[in-house]
């Protein structure tokens, strides 16, 4: 069975021959840079290592070690579908804090501080995040609260792809489906609904997530009017990548929405299903009506209380299953939510486990996550929780993918 036909198997229901694995398949499932280096030295791989993910510092896994560590599947996403068809020379060489050399985008714009931070600039020269001295990643500067309430007018969602991304695009799925067994998982127009005006931060240039919850409970109209405008405009992105895709794409990443905190979800759930719900089903049926593809959904934090309605409004696919969370641990979500839809995710927890645990308390990790949402006919895609941090130690990363492909095929 190839990679492809077992991704499908699972994400329909149907018993693969072994789980899936995903290393990297969207931002969410990746690995950061220095660590990802380390890892594809002792395989004996000495590429140069390219940063898709410049924010996150996350790295762009080659095929080689795609093959390596017996993954199923390879991402396709606008934000760096151009550079992910460059070589690593043409971008910018840089090296981490621990010592590593990298090569970021070509547009890649960082400066370095008088502290020894890095700032990360936009094309005005304007810096919008920051890393500190050895950091890991960056942070966006912006404010998070603010006393001034959000404009709806100053919210113009785009509903068009430029041209060059579209061709961008083809050309890369077609290269991927050509020259790779693998399942091509598709990102390129989504929703944010939960956190709409950070995420549109550069359209709204006055505003917040706090004043943004503020309408969903105050100006309900309002705000079902920006968040039906979102969803026209991703209608619109999303009709023109299908026609430049088609089935190339097995499934497409809808929305990340991250709805929950570790604690809880972010709004009552009532309050959910009245302002959110309806505009992902519109999402969702548009989707299921007009393509082949699954909807994929990723949400971190405590989200059990949201699933149900995310399931009946049409989304497939949820990511990235944080079962460190409250109520989710993984016998409570197969129990409630299996056979409804596909978790990817939850095969390692990554706050704890993975960098902490040794090698065989990671392989029974592993084999017990694996054995519980593996139970059911198919519905279930293998990878750790989130992103794999640059701290953890390179050997635990090397135990987790060694339990999941040898538990995954028993």
């Amino acid at each position: 069975m190839t990679s492809r036909e077992r991704v499908l198997k699972a994400v329909n229901f149907q018993k693969p021959d072994r789980i899936p694995i995903d290393l990297g398949g969207i931002r969410a499932s990746g690995i950061n840079a220095a660590l990802y280096d380390k890892l594809k030295r002792r395989m004996g791989i000495h590429t140069p290592t390219k940063i898709h993910d410049t924010m996150q510092i996350l790295a762009e896994i080659d095929l080689e070690v795609l093959e390596r560590l017996h993954i199923d599947v390879v991402p396709l996403d606008a934000c760096d579908v151009l550079w992910a068809s460059m070589d690593a020379e043409q971008g910018v060489r840089k090296k981490l804090f621990c010592g590593v050399d990298v090569y970021f985008p070509s547009d890649t714009n960082i400066g370095v501080e008088n502290d020894g931070s890095w700032s990360l600039r936009n094309t005005e020269g304007s810096t919008f995040a920051r890393m500190p001295k050895d950091g890991f990643y960056f942070d966006f500067i912006r404010p998070t609260m603010s006393a001034t309430r959000i404009d709806p007018e100053a919210f113009r969602p785009l509903d068009t792809v430029p041209d060059k991304l579209l061709e961008a695009m083809a050309n890369r799925a077609a290269f991927l489906h050509e020259h790779t067994d693998k399942a091509i998982l598709g990102w390129g127009s989504c929703i944010s609904l939960m956190g709409l005006s950070a995420l549109l931060a550069d359209n709204i240039t006055q505003g917040s997530l706090d004043q943004w919850l503020i309408m969903l409970m105050q100006e309900k109209e309002t705000a079902h009017d920006m968040m039906g405008r979102f969803v026209d405009a991703v209608i619109g992105q999303t009709e023109l990548y299908h026609q430049a895709l088609g089935d190339r794409v097995f499934t497409w990443g809808v929305a990340s929405d991250d709805a929950g905190t570790q604690r809880s979800e972010l709004l009552s759930p009532d309050l959910f299903a009245e302002m959110i719900k309806p505009h992902y089903k519109r999402l969702c049926d548009w989707v299921h009506t007009h393509t082949n593809w699954k909807t994929y959904l990723h949400s971190c934090g405590s989200i059990y209380h949201y699933i149900p309605h995310w399931i009946e409004a049409g989304i497939d696919i949820l990511n990235p299953v944080q079962i460190s969370a409250a109520n989710m641990e993984p016998e409570r979500l197969m129990e409630s939510f299996g056979g409804k839809v596909v978790f990817w995710g939850g095969g390692c927890d990554t706050q704890k486990v993975l960098p902490l645990g040794t090698s065989e308390e990671i392989g029974e990790h592993v084999r017990h996550n694996i054995e519980v949402f593996g139970s059911g006919e198919g519905g279930y895609v293998f990878t750790q929780v989130h992103n794999i941090q640059q701290n953890v130690p390179v050997e635990n990363v090397e135990a987790m993918f060694d339990a999941a492909y040898r538990y995954g095929s028993s």
